[in-house]
């Protein structure tokens, strides 16, 4: 579903630029029209239907609103009369054109209904998993996704640690993923339109930012977890999903949408003697053995345990995680066992 958006302001440069660039941008999401004057205004608010409208503080006051579902104030700290401080939700002018778009997309779906589209692609899901710390798990999912990166796909990096360690691997500071928590809590609104005004971009890696606390992340139910992933597989090709070294019901609800699960360990004896538990101990892992792909991270030597496909990285020396990711990345002959089993990177 794309939103008809409206940017009524008198600042004529100002509502070109943010025009240009969400139609550049953001077209697949939001549809834009222009009005600089009040004249224009009344008859544009007439002949059409707003979802969202962006008013700045002039119009406003002489505004129709009744043909806009979500009006909003185009404000800043110098143009904001007091009579309409608490009238209207407020979009900051003066911020990064992402950073709108994505308030705007808050707002609207916290009012809409769900949709689904029964008929969308579902992305390929990975999970990226390992029953010990300390094994580069997160590196291993990051250099999975930014391999995918090269073929036109829209990749997907969702983090369910319950420490969430996305901050290590990208610049970017969005709005938190407790958002979309809060919104699952409330089953109300259009998740999707929610994720998608939330997610950054960097690196051709689409991603949510960390939750706000610990606790935010605790309370999500294995219910929520499969919501949260269904809906993300709607918007993307490719969705890796890194889990915490804890195997509840979250995790076995992951394991259970997943294609392929990334079953990572390390050198260690402690993670070897951990892997083994999962495999010989375990029942979950009887269920899930046949998409199951063993990654021996930073040169680990392990029993495969008869699992079918196996990738074996190497140790690479170096504290930089981002350079650890792009080198795994890059070399494709890591990954050639996995490519045989019918997975393309």
């Amino acid at each position: 579903m794309r939103i008809n958006l409206l940017i009524a302001t008198i600042d004529v440069l100002y509502a070109k630029l943010l025009s240009d660039n969400i139609s550049e941008h953001h077209a697949d999401k939001i549809t834009v029209s222009i009005c600089n004057s009040l004249e224009g205004l009344q008859e544009t608010l007439f002949q059409r239907k707003y979802n969202v409208a962006l008013f700045d503080a002039e119009l406003i006051k002489h505004a129709d609103i009744k043909s806009v579902h979500l009006p909003l104030l185009l404000w800043s700290e110098t143009d904001m009369p007091e009579e309409l401080n608490e009238e209207f939700g407020r979009v900051s002018k003066y911020q990064r054109i992402s950073s709108i778009v994505a308030a705007v997309l808050e707002q609207y779906a916290k009012l809409s209904k769900k949709s689904s589209n029964p008929n969308s692609n579902r992305a390929k899901i990975t999970a990226v998993w390992s029953p010990a710390g300390g094994v580069g798990k997160t590196s291993v999912a990051m250099a999975y996704a930014l391999s995918n990166t090269g073929e036109n796909k829209e990749v997907l990096y969702l983090n369910l640690e319950y420490f969430s360690s996305t901050s290590d691997y990208f610049d970017k500071n969005g709005k938190s993923i407790s958002t979309v928590f809060e919104m699952l809590e409330n089953r109300e609104g259009d998740i999707k339109m929610l994720i998608q005004g939330l997610c950054c971009r960097e690196n051709g890696i689409t991603y949510l930012c960390g939750p706000e606390n610990f606790d935010d992340m605790c309370i999500l139910s294995s219910e929520d977890v499969y919501e949260l992933i269904t809906t993300c597989s709607e918007i993307s090709d490719e969705l890796v999903i890194d889990l915490s070294c804890i195997c509840d019901a979250r995790t076995r609800k992951v394991f259970e949408l997943a294609d392929n699960v990334m079953l990572v360990t390390g050198q260690t004896t402690t993670a070897e003697i951990k892997l083994n538990q999962f495999v010989l101990q375990s029942n979950i892992f009887e269920s899930i053995k046949e998409k199951v792909t063993l990654v021996a991270n930073k040169g680990a030597m392990v029993n495969t345990h008869d699992i079918e496909t196996v990738v074996s990285l190497p140790y690479i020396q170096s504290n930089d995680v981002r350079s650890i990711c792009r080198t795994m990345s890059e070399n494709s002959e890591q990954w050639g066992a996995y490519k045989k089993r019918g997975y393309s990177l």
